[in-house]
């Protein structure tokens, strides 16, 4: 079993999907880090310290994952943790031609450091981030996504305050109205 393992992830926001890897991955290595990735190239819906406050509170039931941030190269992070592995999730072809990539490019960056590809839970392969934020956004319901606490954050953050995280309501026209 290898000591440390890296889960990186931008989390924004956390979904099932992502604690479903978490908890498998820390069956697999003694030591497990969700690392949160500070990426100045994105604009996230969640700032960094509410991305690592969820994660922190959704994974403290598992005794060897801490969470971390990081910024830069996932190797030089990798060094500085100790870490000789980085667990990804795969949900389709198109994630694992692009995560077969990385793997490839961070071996080649620090050749002791390999990459465990985990493929998602059936209940969670049609899930990503991205798609929880659209739907939300859209007023749609998200709760089998992703856990309740990221509901509510997300309802708080796209309408500043609890209940359901519609923001935008079906415009009505007067050739709908007619129908």
């Amino acid at each position: 079993m290898k000591q440390v393992a890296i889960y990186p992830g931008s989390f924004d926001p956390p979904t099932k999907g992502h604690l479903d890897l978490v908890e498998r991955g820390s069956k697999l290595f003694r030591h497990l880090i969700v690392a949160i990735l500070c990426n100045p190239d994105k604009d996230p819906l969640f700032s960094l310290a509410e991305r690592r406050q969820m994660m922190e509170k959704l994974t403290r039931g598992f005794a060897n994952v801490r969470v971390d941030t990081f910024g830069g190269l996932l190797v030089d992070y990798a060094r500085h943790v100790g870490a000789h592995a980085v667990l990804r999730g795969i949900r389709a072809i198109s994630d694992y031609e692009y995560e077969l990539q990385m793997a490839l490019m961070n071996r080649k960056l620090e050749p002791s450091l390999e990459t465990v590809f985990l493929t998602a839970a059936e209940d969670y392969s049609y899930i990503s981030s991205r798609i929880v934020k659209d739907i939300a956004r859209l007023g749609g319901q998200v709760d089998e996504m992703v856990p309740p606490l990221v509901v509510e954050r997300l309802q708080i953050k796209l309408n500043g305050h609890g209940g359901s995280p519609r923001v935008t309501k079906p415009r009505t026209t007067a050739k709908s109205r007619r129908r």
